[in-house]
């Protein structure tokens, strides 16, 4: 069947959505699809977002089909709306930010463990069948509106952190492939898609707001992480180009954090009229103040919200209590909290940590979003930013739906830079809500029908670990080098090979292969091998335990190969290991499973 529409898939740490457009007509506007979600039990109606919250209920509400959809009977779990409903009222049922722990590689994310520090009550899922029931969620909605042009046979663009690692984009492509996304979508970064929103809405005007040498920052604070970007204004043939040319590390602070900073400061509202809550009800309250802030940054005319959490004890009236939130103090914690004024030379600080802690998501220990913006501008905007050439800033995520947050991010920028150089908005921006999924679909068009494109490549370079060669020393582990085998900036679907002398491969035998990546570490090369680097330039990622099958030619349980590199038009990283002896291959596509698998060679 062929495809019909081009549909661009945000799946948010704390909404989803869904767009589209028809393929076959360039200039008609991307939609947004409206999705059918339980709002309270038995009772659907459709919503532009889809919260991404899971409430994993149980057979006997199963049973009264409270959690019955229109394609599906029976079902003892709720997706969306209720889902967030009810993780303020049944927080160790409702599974949250599942997004976040896919990238979190001291857990094993196939593996149930969400609704994380509830091990004693519960069903639980892991945080790749969270994805894949929110994916699965929007291709049933997609299916039943459109029967007669089911989702997997689109052009589907599915959208993820620009600072994912390989691990977790394989990870968001496994999900998607169960959720039955099909075999063919592709892999966008966030803050690109937000842009390719901004352009579609901008037209060809786009070209008389930017010019040669100008900067774009996108600044992307979302449910979870904070995703910095610079982009470039570049010419080639005569026409204006777009260049990704930074991505920021990896920074779990976004809409969470600042929950819970509010849940603090309403704790302390609750204290203060004499009820002391639990723990659950301290994780009830963090779910409730989700709930308000989103009200109080997107509705102007809102000057407070009620934050409410159930009772569990005597001193608790009528089984629930409640405060209001004022928009006063809601924008205050955040913007002293999260968005300070700082200098230009500010770096997140470090804090000594304590010897023991409990595992979970290593959250960002300094939480100040223009720290970090100082230290990505520091690291990347004096270099990547041509003299002459003007910033201009995008803002992204629902956090910025609040006036006084941009402000505020535009006023520290203009401290920094000066008045006259200070980076201004760009004008027109598209819906916070739908930026990130309309800009997808509109990238699907354009890689069907042309249109300015964002080149960039891959947002980091990535390494395979070498164990050198030298005397054995009892108790320490032999010196590791790193190899580069993918150079920042490869294109997806481009492979190239990795010049170096032969390198040793363990096959017939499990063997526990190292890979590493770096966003700063631009200009190293393919076959390039680094002995030493500075702490923070490299970061490792999850490592590959596989059982290479033997090559019977050679008969070496330790075979010289080279190296060819390979990023798959989804972005994937495949590593190809060919025998300088025989003509085997063995590819090593990046996986996180650790346990022992074979692999074939080809």
């Amino acid at each position: 069947m062929a495809a019909r529409y081009v549909i661009g898939i945000d799946l948010g740490t704390t909404n989803s959505v869904l767009a589209y457009a028809p393929l076959d007509e360039p200039e008609a506007p991307v939609q947004v699809l409206p999705v059918p979600q339980l709002v309270v039990a038995g009772t659907v109606e459709s919503r532009q977002t889809l919260p991404s919250f899971i409430y994993l209920g149980d057979e006997v509400e199963a049973a009264m089909g409270q959690y019955d959809l229109p394609w599906v009977r029976g079902a003892k779990d709720v997706v969306g709306h209720q889902a967030r409903m009810q993780a303020a009222m049944r927080p160790e049922r409702t599974v949250a930010a599942a997004k976040s722990w896919l990238c979190y590689s001291r857990v094993d994310r196939r593996e149930p463990i969400l609704p994380w520090g509830n091990e004693a009550e519960g069903p639980h899922i892991s945080p790749v069948e969270a994805s894949r029931r929110y994916l699965s969620h929007l291709a049933a909605a997609w299916d039943a509106a459109f029967p007669e042009a089911p989702l997997a046979q689109q052009r589907v663009v599915l959208t993820v952190p620009a600072s994912f690692d390989a691990s977790a984009r394989d990870l968001t492509r496994e999900a998607a492939e169960q959720a039955g996304l099909g075999e063919n979508f592709v892999l966008l970064e966030e803050p690109q898609a937000a842009l390719y929103a901004w352009l579609a809405d901008a037209g060809e005007g786009w070209r008389k707001q930017l010019a040669v040498g100008d900067t774009l920052l996108v600044v992307d604070v979302g449910g979870g992480t904070t995703d910095l970007t610079l982009i470039r204004v570049e010419e080639a043939d005569g026409e204006l180009s777009l260049h990704r040319v930074a991505v920021g590390q990896h920074t779990l602070v976004g809409g969470d954090n600042m929950d819970l900073a509010l849940a603090h400061a309403v704790g302390e509202q609750f204290k203060a009229q004499g009820h002391d809550l639990d723990v659950w009800q301290s994780v009830s309250l963090w779910h409730a103040c989700r709930a308000a802030k989103e009200v109080l940054l997107s509705l102007d005319y809102v000057q407070s919200e009620p934050v409410t959490v159930l009772g569990r004890g005597s001193r608790l009236v009528a089984g629930t209590v409640s405060v209001n939130l004022a928009r006063s103090t809601a924008e205050a914690v955040i913007l002293d909290g999260f968005f300070p004024h700082c200098e230009a030379d500010e770096k997140p600080a470090r804090p000594r940590r304590s010897g023991f802690r409990e595992i979970g998501l290593p959250y960002e220990p300094d939480v100040r979003i223009t720290a970090h913006l100082a230290a990505f501008l520091a690291q990347h905007g004096r270099e990547e930013t041509r003299e002459g050439g003007a910033m201009h800033v995008l803002f992204n995520g629902g956090v910025f739906k609040a006036d006084a947050l941009r402000r505020r991010v535009l006023e520290v920028l203009s401290r920094w830079y000066g008045d006259e150089a200070a980076p201004g908005p760009l004008g027109g921006g598209a819906d916070l809500d739908d930026a990130v999924a309309r800009g997808a679909a509109h990238y699907a068009r354009t890689r069907e029908h042309g249109g300015v494109r964002i080149r960039g490549g891959t947002a980091r370079s990535y390494y395979v670990g070498i164990e050198t060669a030298g005397l054995a020393v009892p108790g320490a582990p032999r010196p590791l080098k790193a190899l580069c085998v993918v150079p920042f900036g490869m294109e997806e679907g481009s492979q190239v090979p990795v010049p170096s002398e032969p390198f040793g491969l363990v096959v017939g035998e499990p063997a526990h292969f190292r890979f590493f990546s770096s966003a700063v570490r631009k200009n190293d090369r393919p076959g390039e091998l680094l002995s030493r680097w500075e702490e923070g330039e490299l970061e490792e990622t999850d490592p590959l335990v596989a059982t290479l099958e033997a090559d019977e030619a050679v008969g070496e349980e330790f075979v010289p190969v080279t190296f060819e590199s390979r990023i798959t038009e989804l972005g994937v990283f495949e590593l190809w290991c060919v025998s300088t002896e025989s003509n085997r291959r063995w590819k090593l596509e990046f996986s996180v499973r650790e346990d022992a698998e074979s692999v074939t060679a080809s």
